[in-house]
C-alpha cells in the first residue's frame, strides 16, 4: 500500500489535481479514487460546515454512504485530533491517537479518520492494511483547503445545488422523524409487556422518553446551525475578508452593520453575500480615485439586502465584465441587482437575495429527488415486489416502520399503489 504511493509519486499527483478541479458534487469519488491505491476501503465519507448545504460527500459501498448520518460523523470528529500526527504519536505505530472504530450507518465498523485544519473531516471505513498516516492527511488537507476556496468563491453552480440542498430540509427530519418511531415503538413495547409492573414500566418509558428528547434536540440543534448562520456572524466575517484590502493600501472601507437580531441567512446566502461584495468591491476599486467604499447589509425577514457605494468616478454598468460575474452569483439564487452610476459622483450597487428557495411545481422526477435516503431504499424494495416483512428485515427496520415510509413515498410521488411506484422510480430514473 504505502510502497505504491511513494512508487509513483507523479500519478498521486496527477490524482489530486484532478480532485482539486472537481466540483464539490464529485469531490468524494474523485477523491476515492486517488486514495484506493493507498489504502483499500469500503466508502469515503466528507464532513464539512464549510458546505452548509450538503456537508456530507460520500462514495463508495452504498449501505454505508445512504445511511451514514451527521451525528456520527460529529461524533467522530469529536474523538480525532486536528492536523498531522505529532512525532511521539507516530513513534507508537501508524495511526496512533486516531479512532479505529466508530459507529458508521447504524453498526460499529474500522474506520480512519483525519481532521483538517479548516476543521473537515475525512472518515474511509474498513481501512486495509497498514496506513501512511502522514500521506493522507497531507492529502486531506489540500483537498479540504480546495473545498474552502470553492465555498468561498460561491461558483453559481454551487449557489444551485445548496439552494436546493436547502430545500431538501425534510431529509434531517425525516432521520428525526425515524428515530421518533423507533422511541414510540419502544414505549408501546413496555407497556404492552405483561411481564414488567406498572411502576417499572413507567419508570422504562421516562427514561426511554427522556433520552430520546435529549437526542432529537441534538440532532435538530446541529441541523440548524450547520444550514444557518446569524446575519451578525456572517458580516463579521465578511468585514475579516476585507481587511487586507485596506491594510495594503487600498481605499477606506466603512461598514454598516446589519441589526444583529435579524433573521439567520441560509448558508448559500451567506457566502454569496461574501462573494458579491468582495467581487463588487473590486470591481469598484480597478476604478481610477476611489477612496472609500460603503458596504451596507439588512434583512427584511425575506430577503438578504446588500447596499455597496463608491466616491469613485461613477463609470460602473451591468455591462461591466466584472459586474457580470456578480450577476451570474445573484442569478443563481434568483435574486436581483441593480447598478447607479453618477458620473464624478460615484457607483452604488443594490443587490436583493431571497433567504428561501421560491415554491415550485414538482414533476414525478422532482418529487422523486425529495425521497429521502431511506424512503428510496424502502421505495426500491417495495417497487422490486418485496413484502413489508421482507423489507423490514433487510434494513433492519420494523414492520410499522416500513409502513410509515411507503404512506410517505406513495404521497411524495403522487401514486396510489405499488404497481404505480414502480412505474414512477422507473421514470425518475
Amino acid at each position: 500500500m504505502i510502497e505504491r504511493s511513494v512508487t509513483y509519486p507523479v500519478e498521486l499527483l496527477d490524482g489530486l489535481a484532478s480532485v482539486a478541479s472537481s466540483s464539490l458534487l464529485r469531490i468524494a469519488g474523485a477523491f476515492r479514487e486517488v486514495l484506493e491505491p493507498v489504502v483499500a476501503h469500503s466508502a469515503l465519507v466528507i464532513f464539512t460546515e464549510d458546505c452548509t448545504g450538503r456537508p456530507r460527500k460520500k462514495a463508495g459501498d452504498p449501505a454505508i454512504v445512504e445511511g451514514i448520518t451527521i451525528a456520527e460523523l460529529d461524533a467522530v470528529r469529536q474523538r480525532t485530533p486536528r492536523g498531522p500526527v505529532t512525532t511521539a504519536l507516530a513513534d507508537a505505530g501508524p495511526h496512533a491517537g486516531r479512532p479505529t472504530s466508530a459507529v458508521i450507518a447504524g453498526a460499529e465498523r474500522p474506520i480512519g479518520a483525519w481532521l483538517a485544519d479548516t476543521g473537515a473531516l475525512l472518515v474511509l471505513t474498513d481501512p486495509q492494511g497498514p496506513i501512511d498516516d502522514r500521506l493522507v492527511g497531507a492529502l486531506w488537507e489540500v483537498v479540504a483547503a480546495g473545498i474552502r476556496q470553492q465555498v468561498a468563491t460561491a461558483a453559481p453552480d454551487y449557489l444551485r445545488d445548496s439552494r436546493a440542498a436547502s430545500s431538501e430540509r425534510a431529509g434531517a427530519i425525516a432521520e428525526l422523524t425515524d428515530a421518533h418511531a423507533t422511541t414510540l415503538e419502544s414505549i408501546l413495547a413496555v407497556t404492552r409487556s405483561r411481564q414488567t409492573s406498572a411502576e417499572d414500566a413507567r419508570a422504562a418509558v421516562t427514561e426511554i422518553a427522556s433520552a430520546a428528547m435529549v437526542e432529537l434536540r441534538a440532532v435538530s440543534d446541529r441541523d440548524r446551525q450547520l444550514a444557518e448562520e446569524p446575519v451578525a456572524r456572517a458580516f463579521a466575517r465578511l468585514r475579516e475578508d476585507l481587511r487586507p484590502l485596506a491594510r495594503f493600501g487600498g481605499p477606506e472601507v466603512q461598514f454598516i452593520e446589519p441589526p444583529v437580531d435579524g433573521r439567520a441567512l441560509p448558508g448559500e446566502v451567506a457566502h454569496a453575500g461574501r462573494a458579491i461584495v468582495r467581487g463588487t468591491v473590486l470591481a469598484l476599486v480597478e476604478q481610477s480615485s476611489v477612496g472609500r467604499v460603503r458596504v451596507q447589509w439588512d434583512c427584511d425577514g425575506s430577503n438578504l439586502l446588500i447596499g455597496i457605494r463608491d466616491d469613485g468616478p461613477g463609470e460602473l454598468t451591468v455591462d461591466t465584465p466584472s459586474v457580470q460575474q456578480l450577476s451570474a452569483r445573484v442569478a443563481a439564487l434568483r435574486g436581483s441587482l441593480d447598478v447607479q452610476a453618477t458620473p464624478g459622483w460615484g457607483s452604488e450597487l443594490h443587490v436583493t437575495l431571497p433567504l428561501d428557495p421560491p415554491p415550485a411545481t414538482q414533476t414525478r422526477a422532482d418529487s422523486a429527488a425529495a425521497l429521502t435516503e431511506r424512503e428510496w431504499s424502502v421505495a426500491e424494495l417495495a417497487a422490486g415486489g418485496a413484502r413489508n416483512r421482507a423489507i423490514a428485515e433487510t434494513l433492519t427496520i420494523s414492520e410499522n416502520t416500513v409502513k410509515f415510509h411507503i404512506a410517505n413515498v406513495l404521497r411524495k410521488l403522487g401514486v396510489a399503489s405499488r404497481v404505480e411506484l414502480a412505474a414512477a422510480l422507473a421514470a425518475s430514473r
